[in-house]
């Protein structure tokens, strides 16, 4: 095939050795089947932001950190080197939660590079030695959806306990090896203690995961290991080992609106009271040093 113009540098420069043939083109990058040290590997070409669908990354971006006051002012007036810039950080974010990832034992691919906006990381394969499908494209018994499910949620807790949450995890970027599941597309990972949305986007990627199995085992349905999880994170409890029960009972107590703001009413007006208190007495006391002034 012919050679990609994103691919011929690392071509020419030996990062890879031979471009096979196209993979998948999605909304975030394409991807292609290339070999590199006698390997077969996966080549992602990241598609420039003029080019692709994906769309509101500012929640997903929140708490990621610049280099500099420099870059973050371009990036909010999304000047063109703003624009520049934050693409080059949405890129190292996936590639930044692969290493992390990785480093975690979590079920990624292991990632082998990144160079001028490609990344170079392993392709995952099924038992034939085909490129492996995605969960969205298997017919599951009900013993093998109850064993992936838990499966997936043990690499949610790995993923949360090294900080990150996937954001958009669903059975469209689960792959599914001979080894089991294998999560991929990780450009929206965010990290957990400086998102305000992190316990929702944990949430809706756990219930995901169990509306997709619980259409082969239903009963998975009932089950809630999202508050669960979170509420172990929040508490410092969360490990890679940390035992889930499935049975996380929220409070059904409702908030007491009316009583919140009687509070806030009753701290603004001591608030106000000491405020007048202060003022009267610096007023007094800023009469008194005129006085001994003039008797000197």
């Amino acid at each position: 095939m012919k050679t990609p113009k994103r691919l011929q540098p690392l071509l020419d420069d030996g990062f890879i050795d031979e471009v096979l043939r196209p993979l998948m083109s999605g909304k975030e990058a394409a991807v292609y089947v290339v070999k590199a040290q006698d390997q077969l590997r996966c080549a992602k070409v990241y598609k420039e932001a003029s080019k692709r669908s994906f769309h509101n990354q500012a929640e997903y971006q929140e708490g990621r950190k610049v280099r500099n006051s420099r870059q973050a002012r371009a990036m909010q007036k999304r000047t063109r080197f703003g624009r520049r810039e934050q693409e080059e950080a949405w890129q190292n974010a996936e590639v930044d939660a692969l290493y992390r990832l990785a480093a975690a034992d979590v079920r990624v691919p292991k990632p082998h590079g990144f160079v001028d906006g490609v990344l170079i990381m392993d392709l995952i394969l099924d038992g034939d030695g085909d490129v492996a499908p995605r969960l969205n494209d298997v017919e599951l018994t009900a013993a093998e959806a109850r064993d992936y499910h838990q499966v997936m949620m043990r690499e949610i807790v790995k993923m949360l306990s090294a900080g990150l949450i996937h954001g958009d995890l669903s059975e469209y970027n689960v792959l599914l090896a001979p080894e089991g599941p294998i999560i991929i597309d990780l450009p929206q990972a965010v990290d957990a203690a400086a998102n305000n949305n992190a316990e929702r986007m944990l949430t809706r990627d756990v219930d995901n995961m169990a509306r997709y199995f619980g259409s082969f085992a239903p009963e998975l349905l009932s089950i809630d290991y999202a508050g669960e999880i979170w509420s172990l994170f929040q508490l410092g409890n969360l490990s890679p080992e940390a035992p889930l029960t499935g049975t996380f009972k929220r409070s059904e107590k409702s908030a007491d609106l009316a009583g919140v703001m009687r509070e806030i009413d009753a701290a603004l007006e001591e608030q106000a009271r000491r405020t007048g208190g202060e003022e009267e007495g610096e007023q007094g006391d800023s009469e008194e040093p005129d006085d001994e002034w003039q008797d000197r």
